[in-house]
């Protein structure tokens, strides 16, 4: 597959990322980590992918600006661009030894997200997307599953937990959609199980209470692999909103309606 020199910029940086992530992923019990919220880590390996990702993408292109999870946003002078990275998604999964955690980055031009890396170095898994382009992983085009009924679906979502999102809301979601779809799967990393769902695996994924790196890339993945994407009000709005649901045509639009449906009564 050809790649524009800017998805292979990003590429690089993320199998950079992800090798210095192999090494501690490889002696998670040894590494320092702080605590920087409630069941919320940070480590040193976080950290230092962060660091030599925005190392390698400010190299090559210096004037864009770059907003990342571990750092302050760097407001670039070119105005038009800028990278939306998390270094390591998943971090609760990397310091449990769970093999699901990615490096993601995306591309945003004028408000709009272009371009998309996820990668897990743990299973050597390439997801990327342009768009116009097409999604692949490593090599091979994606398509987005082409189910259309709700009970012949699995479905990926996130669990709020200590001390993040609204549990009463969610329990509420889950209550709904656990009785229309053949499984519900919470496997702790978004941009993986968005890019799950350009692959296929999942049919469909919601969530709420998300930042935009941990939806940015993911997006575009779905969107080239021929799903649909937004906010939990159906309006392209998802960076503000903080929420996304995702899936084919009939999926993305079914889960929004039984995700919205209000409160049972008993």
């Amino acid at each position: 597959m050809a790649r524009s020199a800017l998805l292979n910029v990003m590429v690089q940086a993320a199998l950079k990322a992800g090798k210095s992530l192999s090494r501690d992923f490889g002696e998670v019990q040894n590494l320092q980590v702080s605590v920087k919220g409630p069941s919320d880590f940070v480590s040193q390996a976080d950290l230092k992918a962060e660091k030599i990702v925005r190392e390698e993408l400010l190299k090559a292109r210096p004037t864009y600006g770059f907003l990342g999870e571990e750092s302050e946003e760097i407001q670039g002078t070119d105005g038009a661009h800028r990278w939306i990275v998390d270094p390591l998604d998943g971090t609760t999964n990397f310091l449990h030894g769970i093999p699901q955690f990615a490096v993601s980055i995306a591309l945003e031009r004028n408000g709009e997200v272009v371009a998309g890396v996820v990668f897990n170095p743990a299973t050597d898994e390439l997801f990327t997307a342009e768009r116009g382009g097409g999604a692949f992983l490593n090599d091979r085009r994606l398509r987005v599953a082409v189910r259309r009924v709700l009970s012949d679906c699995v479905v990926g979502s996130g669990v709020p937990h200590l001390g993040r999102g609204n549990h009463g809301k969610f329990l509420v979601e889950l209550r709904h959609v656990m009785g229309e779809v053949a499984g519900v799967r919470r496997l702790g990393a978004a941009a993986l199980d968005l890019a799950y769902v350009a692959a296929g695996r999942f049919d469909g994924f919601w969530e709420t209470d998300l930042s935009p790196w941990d939806m940015a890339a993911g997006m575009v993945l779905i969107r080239e692999a021929g799903g649909f994407v937004s906010d939990m009000k159906g309006s392209s709005d998802i960076f503000d909103s903080g929420s996304i649901v995702a899936g084919n045509e009939y999926v993305q639009k079914a889960l929004l309606e039984v995700t919205n449906r209000p409160v049972p009564t008993r």
